[in-house]
């Protein structure tokens, strides 16, 4: 049986979905993080990673093979921008196994491969230099921070040409309701207004300013 909320969540944009996070009060937007390609798109369950300074005997991990089918994989390497813990032979095994794709707090490399596969991978930056003998993975299943965003294992993550949003598992389903009533009343306006009604009447009948209004505690 599929997860319902990963279908729910794949058919709304990332900025429908800030929309949502806003009205609730949930800082779920992972700011400065964006795709390599603007036509990427990603929606799954977060597995998590937190890198840190190398140690002598440590390893940037050999975690692929054990990641859940159409997980998205959530590296955390603190912003670092001047070494990389993701390059083409992730990437060929992740998009052979199906998962979902990959967003780094950091940066990638070798993103031709990603480019020519078609497998979403949403960053930081991108460069050529390794993060062998310079990081080394610390954990994984754990809390990081993302764009600002802390993150925990199984949160919903959707990623589009806008960047990324995270949805904390214990609240998803009513994100997910906020954000298809707004995508409902923008789909009605749009329609309105092709038909030659004025937009502002339109958003007034809708009341969409009260669709996005805060309605939550910050969290």
């Amino acid at each position: 049986m599929g997860d319902a909320n990963v279908t729910r969540i794949g058919k709304l944009d990332t900025a429908t979905l800030s929309d949502a996070l806003d009205r609730l009060g949930i800082a779920g937007q992972c700011l400065g993080i964006k795709p390599l390609d603007p036509a990427f798109r990603l929606a799954g369950r977060a597995f998590t990673l937190l890198y840190g300074p190398q140690q002598p005997g440590g390893t940037v991990g050999d975690y692929i093979d054990a990641v859940p089918d159409g997980s998205v994989m959530m590296l955390d390497n603190r912003g670092i921008e001047d070494m990389t813990v993701w390059g083409d032979i992730l990437t060929l095994v992740a998009h052979r196994r199906g998962l979902a794709g990959t967003v780094i707090e950091g940066a990638c490399r070798d993103v031709h491969l990603a480019l020519d596969l078609g497998y979403p991978l949403f960053s930081r930056s991108h460069s050529m230099r390794t993060g062998k003998d310079r990081v080394q993975l610390d954990a994984t299943g754990v809390p990081i921070t993302i764009g600002g965003v802390r993150v925990l294992p199984g949160d919903l993550v959707r990623g589009d040409c806008d960047g990324v949003v995270v949805l904390p598992r214990g609240r998803e389903d009513e994100v997910l309701d906020a954000a298809e009533a707004i995508e409902a009343a923008e789909e009605e306006i749009r329609k309105a207004v092709l038909a030659g009604e004025r937009l502002t009447d339109a958003r007034a009948r809708l009341r969409y300013h009260s669709l996005q209004t805060r309605t939550g505690g910050a969290s």
